[in-house]
């Protein structure tokens, strides 16, 4: 039996869509092109900035430690010691010299301030400050004390004691330690891939005299400050499995490098996906250490719920990229994507 014949195609109007497609397909390729030139500005501006760097290859610093210190991990924001039902936590950071003496209230306020933030960021809740300092002279510390005082009394934390050191001459040297306390973890050590990445942020605030930082802090009400910290460990208490990191110097992509290597697995982080204040170039957003800032790795299936835990306090957190089974960080922008080279 003879099959049934199709009749012939016809375009009675091909040259139109011929012309149409062939401008679809140039305008894609050159949206393509300018996003790829776009992300390799991106990526090439990243792995020469000497503060990512640093943060990549971090292991470098901590390694000796870990010979020392028994059965807690090495890595974190804060050194995490099972205690009872829960854990102390404990941390410490030291300022920049140049940014002691060109900034002395500003650091003696960061001072405090970063130390919060890394037990907020490991699911604690902060007890108490000591702080360290060498300087010549007393006087020379009046400013520094003046903003550790201030973010002191901001954020509700005592500074209990700590140690100075006079010394003949030379510059002033900060640093400070805190004790904080966590019920639940959550930790660098925690991300899988197939987990969804996000950030958390505190857009309302401003750069800080040009500098890469971001302050949301100074001048905020202290009922805000210390309800937005109170996220963290109230997340962490819910029972999920949630690993995480505050944004702190290398900005975005130092921090995520570090929260990587803890957890051995690999991201892609979408960089067109970031909350960010419109003042703000992407090159300077993504190395920024924010004064409220937080990546989080979830699974997917807490993804919403998390978002709108900070949403209600009218922080900024969204999706921002995916935790990855293979090694290395990569950049996506758009429908451009490329490995980024980090030496570790």
């Amino acid at each position: 039996m003879a099959g049934t014949a199709c009749p012939p195609l016809r375009f009675s109007n091909a040259p139109r869509e011929v012309t149409n497609l062939a401008y679809i397909g140039a305008a894609f390729a050159h949206t393509m092109s300018d996003e790829t030139i776009s992300l390799g500005r991106i990526a090439a501006f990243l792995e020469s900035n000497a503060a990512v760097a640093e943060k990549a290859a971090i292991h470098r610093v901590y390694a000796p430690a870990e010979a020392l210190a028994g059965n807690i991990p090495v890595g974190d924001d804060c050194a995490a010691i099972p205690d009872g039902d829960g854990f102390l936590l404990f941390a410490a950071e030291g300022m920049l010299e140049a940014f002691v003496a060109t900034d002395p209230w500003f650091a003696g306020y960061c001072v405090v301030m970063v130390n919060l933030s890394d037990v907020a960021a490991m699911g604690g809740r902060p007890l108490a400050i000591v702080d360290v300092i060498w300087t010549p002279a007393m006087e020379h510390t009046a400013e520094i004390w003046e903003g550790l005082s201030a973010a002191s009394r901001a954020y509700g934390v005592p500074v209990v004691g700590g140690h100075t050191t006079l010394t003949r001459g030379g510059p002033t040297h900060l640093a400070a330690a805190v004790l904080g306390r966590a019920r639940k973890l959550i930790t660098s050590f925690y991300a899988q891939p197939g987990d969804d990445l996000l950030m958390a942020v505190d857009l309302r605030g401003a750069f800080h005299k040009g500098k890469p930082y971001w302050n949301a802090s100074i001048g905020a009400p202290p009922e805000r400050l210390r309800a937005d910290l109170e996220l963290l460990p109230t997340l962490a208490e819910r029972g999920w499995r949630v690993a995480g990191k505050d944004i702190s110097n290398g900005g975005i992509v130092g921090t995520l490098a570090m929260l990587l290597e803890c957890s051995r697995v690999g991201a892609e982080l979408w960089v067109d996906h970031l909350p960010r204040p419109a003042e703000a170039s992407l090159e300077q957003w993504l190395i920024t250490f924010p004064s409220y800032g937080y990546l989080l790795s979830v699974a997917p299936e807490h993804t919403d719920e998390t978002i709108a835990h900070f949403a209600h306090r009218e922080l900024a957190c969204a999706r921002v990229g995916q935790i990855t089974a293979s090694p290395g960080l990569s950049l996506s922008y758009g429908a451009a994507r490329q490995a980024l080279a980090l030496a570790r």
